[in-house]
């Protein structure tokens, strides 16, 4: 996990991720925090291991620190977080020394965590991850959220 700690510590990482923070420092609905990218990665992992589909670990957890770094250009400039995200991502994933079917496997699992995947492969899984990382069934701002109900944890699952 020596390259996702780079990340972690990649300056222009610490950068946005602070730009992050502040723009949602009063949200009162899901932050996306470092804990956030790390619950995603942790149930990513853990449901492919279930279902039984190839990963690479080191990749898994550097989609899930980065899937979401870009969310502060969509509050600045409209840019959908996920595209933003994957700009970002792709100078810090060169700099930590992940090659370029690293990066684009990576860049494709940040690239479509938003979208509600066919496929049984490990897109589908990181979308579903990202997901169940919501504790909704505990939220005090459930109830105002603008998620629709179908997408809401309700219950503790996995």
């Amino acid at each position: 996990m020596k390259r996702v700690n780079a990340i972690w510590q990649h300056k222009v990482y610490q950068d946005c991720l602070e730009r992050v923070r502040a723009w949602e420092e009063d949200r009162e609905f899901c932050r996306h925090t470092p804990e956030h990218f790390l619950d995603v990665a942790r149930l990513t992992w853990i449901l492919a291991l279930e279902a039984g589909i190839p990963a690479e670990k080191e990749l898994v957890y550097a989609a899930g620190l980065l899937h979401d770094i870009g969310r502060f250009r969509q509050y600045e400039e409209g840019i959908p977080h996920e595209e933003a995200s994957a700009q970002i991502a792709e100078g810090i994933l060169a700099d930590c020394g992940f090659d370029d079917g690293e990066q684009s496997r990576i860049l494709e699992l940040i690239r479509s965590h938003r979208r509600k995947s066919q496929e049984a492969g490990l897109s589908g899984l990181f979308y579903q991850a990202d997901k169940l990382s919501r504790s909704c069934y505990s939220c005090p701002a459930r109830e105002q959220c603008d998620w629709p109900e179908e997408k809401k944890n309700l219950e503790i699952r996995i």
